[in-house]
């Protein structure tokens, strides 16, 4: 099992890592051609959010591993420090936008995104929040959920992009909010149930 847990978290580094490098890093040429007539208006905002959650993404796999864990408990923690942070950042920005930027799309999309950001902010918080009470079981859980929705990023473009959205979802209008949705709802609620299943009490 342990063996299982450590080739699943570098597996979720390594499709990060590339997430990152393929999507996130493009927009180092920081122009108007890069960020388009859609983000550039509100380019900070973007930024702020692709920096949060990039961190995010990287960070987190490290995280929830018990070997580095228990070996680097004040790295552990700072790292802890950053992914929050991190997240703050990202989901602030990504609010931000989901009521300007993607207003540009439909009304769909401006809550699509929103509803997506808002439990990224909660999810975390939370988890600080147990750390805070020294509840060291819930901590583990809302930092799990908190990764699974940072993830939710990810799986989007998947998603979106994939022909099986597309041929059935011709327009952006409407696959759009459908991946966003699919990409953190579905995820997280089979996260619950495997959170729960083994709990006794």
């Amino acid at each position: 099992m342990k063996y299982l847990k450590t080739i699943f978290l570098i597996i979720l580094s390594v499709i990060a890592l590339y997430y990152i490098i393929d999507r996130a890093f493009p927009y180092a040429n920081f122009s108007i051609e890069q960020f388009g007539n859609y983000y550039w208006p509100n380019r900070w905002w973007l930024v702020g959010h692709l920096l949060g959650g990039m961190t995010a993404l990287l960070i987190g796999p490290i995280q929830f591993s018990n070997t580095f864990r228990n070996r680097y408990i004040k790295t552990h923690r700072n790292l802890g420090k950053v992914y929050i942070i991190a997240i703050i950042i990202g989901s602030l920005c990504a609010m931000y936008m989901s009521f300007t930027v993607a207003k540009q799309v439909n009304t769909a999309w401006c809550i699509a995104l929103f509803f997506l950001a808002l439990p990224w902010l909660i999810s975390v918080l939370m988890a600080y929040r147990m750390i805070r009470l020294k509840r060291i079981p819930q901590h583990k859980e809302w930092m799990i959920r908190s990764y699974v929705i940072t993830f939710a990023f990810v799986l989007f473009r998947f998603l979106d992009e994939s022909s099986l959205a597309q041929s059935i979802m011709k327009t952006f209008e409407e696959r759009g909010p459908t991946c966003i949705w699919l990409a953190w709802a579905v995820p997280l609620f089979l996260t619950e149930v495997f959170l729960q299943w083994n709990k006794k009490k």
